[in-house]
């Protein structure tokens, strides 16, 4: 059956091998692994698209200061002369009652129009709604950090899994080691007949040997699931393979600080927190834009319009405009009120709910920010003591390994204890490493809830 499956596989192993041999294998540390997460990331992309429409929104607004409303337009056409029958002179045309078309005589039309209004003085309103798209752009920017700050979390996860199962395949081939002796012994013993050996120890290492094997197809799926994710993020255009700078898996350098000190940092650094206070002095602006536009806007206008056309004479009297063929222009101030004042108060109650919205979301993300830091403080805490404690037990089990071992050698030993003591060995140094990446995990969710940026746990 064995022979079977290599036949099988061989064509593709030849065939995968040269592939593997063209790719690179580039070495990342943490900053440079989550930087590129980042630029390759779709959701981060996404969240900088509103950071681009909030400031595209701000730019418009701005815009809105000067000749808000400026238009030109232009008309072109063919149209017939006139003829008058009475023989007037062209400045007398409009006189003459049965003046009509010359349709053998055509020429080109033109016409030009521009419009333009300058607001003198809204109440304020024009630069109200100015602070408020500019507030809403940085609310906006802060929004993003938050987003980014979700991302990059994820990123640091990800990065410390691939060390984790890198560190437990190289434990469960040290245990593969310990398991190959102790069967070997076991077959000793029970060739040289060796009372000491007892049939339930051989049992037990049957029923171990076999929870082992489940053990390691698990770390090894769990490795391959890393891999794929982490080529999945990186990509892998330049036929590159991303691996991580560093060899082992090991704790962060982090001192651990009082509570309020992360306390002061959340109130004073997190990004949620300060998006809000400019998305409520954005909502104030907007309230107050809304209030002014109550009352009358007083602006100035300025209209010009100009037609030609070769073949109609334009009229000298005021009072007398040929549409054809006229130059007119004029300039003048205007008053602007909206006169549904139902609309206009349901407008100024719609802004102040939203600012009353918005300030009432401070109030409940400050007390998510305080619950999430308490969490997580306790959580750092006792990672940072677990760690402690399964190093110390770790060194215990290597003891006792070390003990049962010599004993063996010298006759005087029993596989129970031995197996035992490697199988304690064995767990704790998976557990120690587990216990490392919960607490760098752990460290890493402090410092996000404290709105610290988890880059400096790879500087501290």
């Amino acid at each position: 059956m064995i022979k079977r499956i290599l036949l099988v596989l061989m064509p593709a192993v030849l065939f995968i091998q040269p592939q593997i041999r063209a790719q690179d294998t580039v070495r990342v540390n943490l900053t440079e692994f989550i930087q590129r997460g980042l630029e390759k990331s779709g959701q981060v992309a996404y969240q900088r698209g509103a950071v681009d429409l909030a400031e595209n929104r701000s730019d418009q607004v701005r815009s809105q200061r000067f000749l808000p409303s400026f238009q030109l337009s232009t008309q072109h056409g063919v149209v017939p002369g006139v003829n008058s029958p009475l023989g007037l002179p062209d400045s007398q045309l409009y006189l003459d009652p049965n003046l009509e078309n010359d349709w053998e005589n055509w020429a080109v039309f033109t016409r030009a129009e521009v419009r333009a209004v300058q607001p003198v003085f809204s109440w304020g309103a024009i630069t109200k709604a100015i602070e408020a798209a500019e507030a809403g752009a940085k609310a906006a920017q802060h929004q993003f950090s938050a987003a980014r700050s979700e991302a990059e979390i994820q990123l640091y996860d990800l990065y410390y899994s691939f060390l984790l199962v890198k560190e437990i395949q190289v434990i469960l081939d040290d245990a593969s080691e310990q398991i190959t002796r102790v069967e070997e012994q076991i077959e000793e013993m029970r060739e040289e007949g060796n009372p000491d050996l007892e049939e339930s120890d051989v049992f037990k290492f049957e029923i171990y040997r076999s929870e082992f094997e489940i053990r390691r197809k698990e770390v090894e799926e769990s490795a391959a699931r890393v891999r794929r994710v982490w080529e999945y993020i990186l990509g892998d255009e330049n036929n590159e393979v991303f691996r991580p700078a560093q060899q082992f898996l090991d704790p962060v350098p982090f001192e651990l600080e009082a509570y309020s000190y992360y306390q002061q940092m959340a109130m004073n650094e997190r990004a949620e927190l300060k998006g809000v206070e400019y998305g409520i002095d954005a909502l104030q602006k907007t309230s107050e834009a809304v209030r002014s536009q109550q009352y009358p806007l007083l602006f100035m206008g300025l209209s010009g319009s100009y037609a030609n056309t070769p073949n109609r004479p334009r009229q000298t009297n005021p009072f007398i405009i040929n549409s054809t063929n006229y130059a007119s222009a004029a300039v003048g101030f205007g008053i602007r009120q909206n006169l549904n004042f139902g609309s206009m108060k349901a407008s100024v109650e719609k802004a102040d709910i939203e600012y009353r919205r918005v300030r009432d979301l401070k109030k409940a993300l400050t007390d998510g920010i305080v619950l999430e830091l308490t969490e997580s403080y306790q959580e750092a805490v006792v990672a940072d003591e677990r760690v402690k404690r399964t190093d110390e037990a770790l060194v215990t089990a290597r003891n006792w390994v070390r003990n049962e071992q010599l004993n063996y050698d010298i006759g005087f030993g029993d596989v129970e204890n031995l197996l035992e003591a490697v199988q304690k060995e064995l767990e704790l140094r998976v557990e120690l490493k587990q216990n490392v990446f919960d607490f760098n995990k752990k460290v890493a969710a402090l410092y996000k809830a404290s709105g610290i940026p988890i880059y400096q746990l790879s500087t501290n």
